[in-house]
């Protein structure tokens, strides 16, 4: 029986860094983004590598899903999956067979470090209202809270997050998850050389992160119409 973990999260919420944890367990198997190109199918935006994206993944919500639900040869199958990817048209229904948890991360630090990569994010790119939406599906499916995992309280505490993550996904922790080789990896999905550069120089988490980074006007405001979807989350939030 494999283990599916779903992990939902928005960019730059550390979902590469954990998606590198999990490929270094040495018993799973890992999926970078699966249904990106069949978002920017729907949707027709431009993002950057836009053409390369949609040559490297199916388009077909429906052949993502077959893939997300088929054979693996490894117990453990993690998938991780971007909440804004979403929308409209891309099913819901195969979520229930597999376990759901989510990646959270500070708004402020979300739209700083987005907006490095992609110049001026909206609320419906970073994926806060659609994360709120998907983590109340999961919820209201199951009776409960599924898993979240706040990005500041791994930096901070690595070792006992990433224990009470395993934990609560019903795995064992394998001390591996805490260090990969520095560089690309092959499971990366091909819009890597434009947003993976800090994560392909690591060789694992980094650092407790400092104080909430300054932010102009403009994107003070996208942080603060995340910042109450991120509270709700981050109420259910595990501790180390």
């Amino acid at each position: 029986m494999t283990v599916r973990i779903a992990m939902w999260s928005g960019p730059r919420n550390l979902s590469t860094a954990m998606m590198y944890a999990f490929a270094a367990r040495g018993d799973c198997v890992v999926v970078d983004e699966p249904f990106y190109a069949a978002y920017l199918s729907k949707t027709g935006l431009n993002h950057p590598m836009r053409a390369e994206v949609l040559q490297s993944q199916p388009t077909d919500p429906a052949l993502v899903v077959q893939g997300l639900l088929g054979p693996v040869d490894r117990p453990v199958f993690y998938q991780k999956h971007m909440t804004h990817h979403m929308v409209g048209g891309i099913p819901r229904d195969w979520m229930a067979q597999v376990t759901n948890a989510f990646l959270i991360r500070h708004p402020a630090r979300v739209v700083a470090s987005y907006a490095k990569k992609r110049e001026s994010p909206t609320l419906s790119d970073l994926g806060f209202t659609q994360q709120a939406d998907l983590f109340d599906q999961v919820a209201n499916a199951t009776g409960s809270a599924p898993v979240v995992i706040d990005s500041t309280d791994l930096r901070a505490a690595p070792v006992e997050m990433m224990k009470s993550l395993c934990a609560a996904l019903g795995l064992e922790f394998v001390p591996q998850m805490l260090c990969w080789p520095r560089g690309p990896r092959p499971f990366d999905g091909a819009w890597a050389p434009h947003w993976y550069g800090a994560v392909h120089g690591s060789t694992g988490f980094d650092a407790a992160e400092g104080p909430l980074p300054d932010l102009s006007p403009e994107l003070a405001k996208v942080a603060d119409l995340a910042l109450p979807f991120y509270d709700r989350l981050k109420a259910h939030s595990l501790r180390a």
